[in-house]
């Protein structure tokens, strides 16, 4: 881990260093303003918090570590991990010795088992997820260690020891979950052979048609790594940690943001919007026959899954890189066909709809991925935000490593209340109508009858 941590604690100075300058130079300098629909509207949009690991570009899309989606998604998760946390793509030594400290630290605790199996039958996954790693916390070196004392500068180095280990567990405890919850509940062991995306698909025990299966859980696991600071389960993770809560409960509560059905579920939204074309339409509906549907969905009140985005105002890159790997070995079957042909459609149609345009009317990556996840044989959809939240934990790791190394702050925005809010804008309201009297009555030069006449 040594190459890891130089890298890591070569970024932590440097971005000290901006920080500095930033707050030395401007630190009463504003950015922006904040709103009343921003109180209101759940802060959409509003720049407020500082993320170096990811951003969204409106019209490029996602960029992780400065790169833009076809720069990083041929990468394995153990190289994204490494650029979430240094900012630069490991060389081959250092890659090695990421690999084989995840292997190393692969074990999921005996104890964690029997509480998994303990749960009721129909207990949901992510659920299973949140408390399996939970039940983890035991083990946590940072606990540990801020118990001995330790240093704020030393904060970083446990909170990425953590990381790793929890990192190097999840292949283990999400196939263990999906054979206690979907089958016998009899676990595969670990193969010290494959990579960390490799080990995820075997021990899950799902026979496939071909050999790339591991190629799309590598793709889909690097395409959800990350995705800014501010959507709800990064910003949770980020809170939970600034109050010195170690990493596993940190992801934990990013996670129960994530199972949330605005956040993590949508995926199985447009897939079950694809099933229901079908459904009604047939195996193989026409462009023409999927333009109606569409239209009466509109028509009935309803979106159409998987098209918009906060932030986008472009089609997703995450998408586009899905559909060339479908292209690539499944692009053929039924309802990949339709994620072509609602492509094809749909943008054209929130464009002119009578009832009222969209911000942004093309594709985002759920529009794609859990078709692809039922391609290979995943059709439990309760299951699937359980992949989504093994990537996304590689983007709450990485973020709070560099910010306890920061030594950034507890988070503590100031709230307040209806009455106070009214209380403001009454005034504000008064102070318009009042200065717009004051530069009617004493106007700024002296002025006679005929001139304010000619004005």
């Amino acid at each position: 881990m040594k190459k890891l941590k130089e890298n890591v604690r070569l970024r932590i100075e440097t971005q000290g260093r901006e920080i500095a300058r930033i707050l030395e130079n401007y630190s009463d300098t504003e950015i922006g303003k904040v709103t009343v629909k921003h109180l209101m509207g759940g802060m959409r949009g509003l720049q407020a918090m500082v993320c170096n690991t990811s951003y969204v570009d409106p019209q490029k899309g996602l960029f992780v570590g400065g790169f833009d989606v076809p720069a990083f998604s041929g990468k394995t998760p153990e190289e994204i991990l490494y650029l979430l946390c240094t900012g630069v793509f490991p060389k081959k030594d250092a890659l090695t010795e990421l690999r084989d400290e995840l292997a190393k630290r692969h074990e999921v605790p005996r104890h964690v088992w029997p509480l998994l199996r303990n749960l009721p039958k129909d207990t949901h996954p992510m659920t299973m997820l949140s408390m399996g790693i939970l039940a983890m916390d035991s083990q946590s070196v940072f606990k540990q260690k801020y118990s001995e004392g330790i240093p704020k500068k030393e904060h970083w180095e446990y909170t990425l020891e953590d990381s790793l280990n929890l990192i190097a567990k999840l292949p283990e405890l999400a196939a263990g979950i999906y054979r206690i919850r979907f089958f016998d509940g009899e676990l595969i062991s670990y193969a010290p052979s494959l990579d960390w995306a490799e080990n995820l698909v075997h021990m899950l025990g799902i026979e496939t048609a071909d050999s790339s299966f591991a190629d799309f859980m590598r793709l889909y696991l690097v395409l959800h790594c990350d995705h800014e600071g501010g959507n709800v389960s990064a910003f949770t993770a980020r809170v939970v940690n600034s109050a010195l809560s170690n990493i596993y409960y940190a992801a934990s509560a990013g996670l129960n943001g994530l199972a949330g059905p605005l956040h993590g579920l949508a995926n199985q939204e447009c897939l079950r919007f694809i099933q229901r074309i079908h459904d009604q339409l047939g195996k193989s509906p026409g462009k023409e026959e999927i333009r109606s549907y569409v239209l009466k969905t509109l028509d009935s009140g309803n979106v159409i899954p998987g098209y918009g985005h906060a932030v986008l105002r472009a089609t997703d890159p995450r998408f586009t890189a899905f559909l060339k790997f479908s292209g690539k070995y499944c692009d053929t079957t039924p309802y990949l066909q339709t994620v072509k042909d609602l492509y094809a459609v749909v943008p054209g149609l929130l464009k002119t709809y009578k009832g009222g345009k969209v911000a942004n009317p093309y594709p985002n990556v759920d529009a794609i991925s859990g078709t692809l996840l039922h391609y290979y044989g995943l059709e439990h959809f309760d299951y699937y935000t359980v992949l989504f939240g093994v990537s996304r934990i590689l983007g709450f790791c990485a973020q709070n490593t560099i910010a306890r190394g920061l030594n950034q702050p507890i988070i503590r925005p100031k709230s307040v209340t209806n009455k106070w809010l009214l209380d403001f804008l009454g005034k504000a309201s008064k102070d318009i109508k009042h200065q717009k009297t004051m530069s009617i009555k004493f106007p700024r030069k002296k002025q006679t009858r005929e001139s304010l006449k000619r004005e």
